[in-house]
């Protein structure tokens, strides 16, 4: 408590003090056209045209250009189910050209309609899928999986994926577009998000302190690897549009923002990871009531390293399934080994990899060290109560460390 009290109230008042008031405008804005509107509809006819031939594009490779999808040129009927005209039907034009999502009759579309067309085209232009019921669909399937699988610890769990949407969209990406430190922002939202979620899912429990203790001394190693690694590669956190786009039109300390990210994205992994380790030394220790430290610590440790091996596995196959058609990009270039390792967007996927993966790492035996110590002072209550447990358990063969052992 002389640790955990402090440490949450300094995460609360520094959450109240930086919370985001006003949002920074960019560097540079155009001013958007008055009296457009977004609106949802459904198709109720097709009629499909001949594609035109498009000339190919000024300083593009000599070649044949490649024809549109005949599927995607031709006219569409709609029927709008929003807006001022709701229930009326318009004809628009079907989005053509490489690359075109294709619409079939009952699809529901979003539209975007604007009243000052350019080109004397339909003022109804199609945008994209609908994809509010496909979605709606899927997430109360979650959630019923989670509550029937997890029951109470299961809707807790989901209450927890909540607070972890609120502070991320109310308070991190907010307090980032405000002009506020990134790196900062990162630490403060990690750490609300580690208190809420952790003691609203597992409990107030010493067993759950323990997990945020091995927790934040993990993100803490994670951050000062990331910040040295980040300086020795020479990474300035710009490897795509839209890094680019917020260095320029928003003025955010890039460099900042992949540091953010990365401690982020390894505060959910290092939750499974400490948690694992804080309730498995527990269950140990409560089966067991006469181990000792040591004991603890090392049957705790060998199921921390198996753990981490998956992990690891698991890291890797999530990065490269995320980043898989920029590997495929890659894979056709002309380019050696050494220049597609050295990329910039390659290399800080590696370095995002391997801190990451240190962090989780060094959690296993800091997480397990502290829940052994908070486990053999919980179990004991004096030498005779121990001396009794001990000889208790010589009496159960079939005991679950015996088992196991």
């Amino acid at each position: 408590m002389a640790v955990i009290v402090p440490l949450a109230l300094a995460t609360l008042i520094a959450l109240i003090w930086m919370w985001p008031a006003e949002r920074k405008e960019p560097a540079q804005t155009s001013q958007p056209q008055a009296g457009v509107q977004r609106l949802t509809g459904t198709v109720t006819a097709i009629t499909l045209k001949r594609c035109p031939k498009e000339p190919p594009l000024e300083g593009a490779p000599q070649g044949e250009p490649v024809p549109p999808d005949p599927a995607t040129c031709g006219d569409a009927q709609v029927e709008l189910t929003s807006g001022p005209h709701t229930g009326e039907t318009i004809i628009t034009q079907l989005p053509s050209g490489p690359g075109a999502q294709r619409f079939a009759v009952g699809d529901d579309i979003r539209l975007i309609y604007s009243p000052e067309p350019v080109l004397e085209v339909s003022p109804y232009q199609i945008s994209d899928h609908d994809r509010s019921s496909p979605l709606w669909l899927m997430a109360a399937a979650f959630v019923l999986a989670v509550v029937a699988f997890g029951r109470w610890r299961g809707l807790t769990a989901l209450v927890g994926l909540a607070i972890t949407f609120v502070l991320l969209l109310a308070f991190v990406i907010p307090a980032i577009l405000a002009g506020q430190p990134p790196l900062l922002v990162a630490i403060i939202g990690a750490a609300a998000i580690m208190f809420s979620v952790l003691y609203l899912t597992h409990g107030f429990t010493i067993t759950t302190s323990m997990a945020i203790f091995g927790t934040v001394a993990s993100l803490t190693l994670t951050g000062l690897l990331s910040y040295a690694a980040i300086d020795l590669v020479q990474l300035n956190g710009i490897t795509d549009e839209s890094s680019f786009y917020l260095d320029t039109s928003y003025r955010i300390n890039t460099e900042g923002l992949l540091l953010a990210s990365i401690l982020i994205g390894s505060l959910g992994v290092l939750d499974d990871v400490t948690v694992t380790q804080a309730v498995t030394v527990a269950e140990l220790a409560h089966a067991n009531p006469g181990y000792r430290f040591g004991q603890l610590y090392r049957a705790a440790a060998r199921v921390g390293r198996a753990h981490i091996a998956s992990v690891i596995n698991t890291i890797i196959l999530a990065y490269a399934g995320a980043s898989l058609p920029l590997l495929l990009l890659i894979s056709v270039g002309d380019q050696g080994l050494g220049e597609i390792v050295t990329n910039p967007v390659l290399a800080q996927e590696i370095v995002r990899s391997v801190v990451g993966t240190l962090g989780l790492i060094a959690a296993v035996p800091i997480t397990t060290a502290l829940a052994a110590l908070a486990g053999i002072r919980a179990t004991r209550g004096g030498d005779d109560d121990h001396a009794a447990a001990a000889a208790r358990h010589r009496r159960r063969p079939d005991s679950l460390p015996d088992l196991v052992g």
